[in-house]
């Protein structure tokens, strides 16, 4: 298990940390971050977890990689990833209540301009619920939500990566 958590640890704190470099800039410059560091997320995700793969399988696996192989590499990165950003994600925000109401009040801004259009999508309750989520959203629950979209398309990733690269002995 050691030979996995090498390259997995390697890839997957940097993109951690790169997505949590990518919120911290992405505050100076806007007043909600959280949509263009999902996008970032979007890139940096599937490059980890090729890198941390394709490194496993030509540096500690004699050029050979298994399907399983290759899917436990990339739940290793994607999780670190997902956790590395929450964690300090959450931290910041922790620190920084000013840039989480901004947030809030971004979202809120969002809910009132479109909220013709969400009415007659999902009717009234489920708007009248999401106002009371929103009002209810905490520090934890933005981290929370950034690395969860992390993770969910972490583990596609894997699959396809680990397919391409996959190559069994003859």
């Amino acid at each position: 298990m050691h030979k996995y958590l090498k390259t997995a640890y390697q890839f997957g704190v940097l993109g951690g940390i790169l997505s949590f470099l990518s919120f911290l800039v992405l505050s100076f410059v806007y007043e909600d971050p959280t949509n263009l560091n999902l996008v970032f997320g979007y890139l940096i995700t599937p490059i980890a977890i090729f890198l941390a793969i394709k490194f496993f399988k030509d540096y500690t696996n004699a050029g050979y990689l298994s399907f399983a192989e290759g899917m436990t590499m990339g739940f290793m990165t994607y999780f670190l990833i997902g956790s590395i950003s929450a964690v300090t994600i959450w931290a910041f925000l922790s620190f920084s209540p000013e840039l989480f109401e901004s947030i809030r009040e971004s979202k809120w801004d969002v809910m009132q301009e479109n909220k013709e259009t969400i009415l007659s999508q999902v009717g009234e309750d489920s708007y009248l619920a999401t106002q009371k989520s929103l009002n209810l959203m905490s520090t934890w629950d933005v981290a929370f939500n950034d690395g969860l979209w992390k993770i969910i398309p972490g583990m596609f990733f894997s699959i396809i990566i680990s397919i391409i690269l996959r190559k069994n002995p003859t």
